[in-house]
């Protein structure tokens, strides 16, 4: 896959065109994609997704704090895997956002793509205030020459019943430890990672030892113990690429059972296999289970025994997860 950030850069020849942040690459971005990827295979042209980068949100309203559910790197990942021949990463800023929907269409779509197609959700916005939706780009596309395929959302079971798959679905199910449901809006794990830092040694001192890990600007699962897998690499770039097989238990949280003014910590014990010096690696997990709440203990054997019937629980939950995969 080729990556740009200039449209200048691309080579105008009538591609099949997605529009989009893409943020977690979930279900449905994944149906418009697996459509726009057949299309161009059929009319002999390329896959081209443009993205922007940062999310617009934190450029409108950076006091929001939006965290995303793929950092840069692993989105590009996951758009190669499903198959884009070109992404164009184009800088999002106030001016890019201010566009109305026709001077978007006209100043980046037609002076800089000339898609023949364009492939699109029902829920897609564009323009100054999210001004155009697949009507308008339908409506300036018969004007322009270029054809809207319109997707249909992708429904997702839940826990609540049938919901459309959106990043927006994902980062509440996140945000209130709802992993499980998360995995099935995504149509895999929820992947997060950072580079291991040094801990306080309570966990090895435990008998649990755990990598501790910065994560970046992505969302934090709420504070719990959950089950996952975990991978370890020596980059960032490598770690989006690399598959998390080793079974963890993950743990989020502040460590209340030693004071109430502790920082928060995402860690993971590795249940299996010998473990090397990880200070300065990468580190991934992917959450599959939650076990429990994190809670305060009386005494540290106390939080050792539950620590312990944690790491079985979670033994179980991913061999279980293991099974049905």
């Amino acid at each position: 896959m080729r990556i740009i950030e200039s449209i200048s850069q691309l080579n105008k020849t009538g591609c099949v065109l997605s529009i989009g942040n893409f943020d977690g690459v979930h279900i449905g971005h994944s149906q418009i994609l697996a459509v726009a990827k057949e299309t161009a295979a059929r009319r002999g042209t390329e896959l081209v997704v443009l993205t922007f980068e940062p999310h617009p949100v934190m450029v409108l309203q950076p006091h929001k704090g939006i965290g995303v559910l793929t950092p840069m790197a692993l989105k590009q990942h996951l758009l190669k895997q499903a198959g884009v021949d070109t992404l164009v990463v184009l800088n999002c800023d106030v001016e890019l956002l201010s566009l109305s929907a026709r001077d978007f269409v006209n100043r980046v779509l037609l002076d800089g793509i000339e898609p023949s197609v364009i492939v699109e959700g029902e829920n897609f916005h564009f323009g100054a205030g999210r001004s155009g939706n697949v009507d308008v780009l339908r409506q300036l596309g018969a004007e322009a020459g270029f054809e809207i395929i319109v997707v249909e959302p992708e429904m997702v079971r839940l826990a609540r019943g049938q919901i459309r798959s959106s990043s927006s679905l994902i980062r509440h199910l996140l945000q209130t430890g709802q992993v499980v449901d998360a995995d099935a809006a995504l149509g895999r794990p929820y992947k997060l990672f950072g580079q291991v830092v040094v801990g306080k040694g309570k966990g090895k001192r435990l008998g649990f030892p755990t990598a501790n890990i910065e994560p970046s600007d992505e969302i934090i699962p709420a504070d719990g113990v959950y089950a996952g897998f975990v991978a370890i690499a020596e980059s960032r770039d490598e770690i989006c690429k690399t598959a998390a097989k080793q079974l963890a238990a993950l743990s989020i949280g502040r460590s209340r059972t030693y004071g109430a003014d502790n920082p928060l910590l995402v860690e993971a014990h590795i249940l299996e296999g010998k473990v090397d010096e990880l200070y300065g690696k990468w580190l991934a997990m992917d959450f599959v289970g939650r076990i429990r709440d994190q809670k305060k203990f009386k005494t540290e054997k106390d939080l050792a025994e539950k620590i312990a019937t944690d790491c079985e629980k979670a033994r179980e939950l991913l061999n279980d997860y293991h099974d049905k995969k």
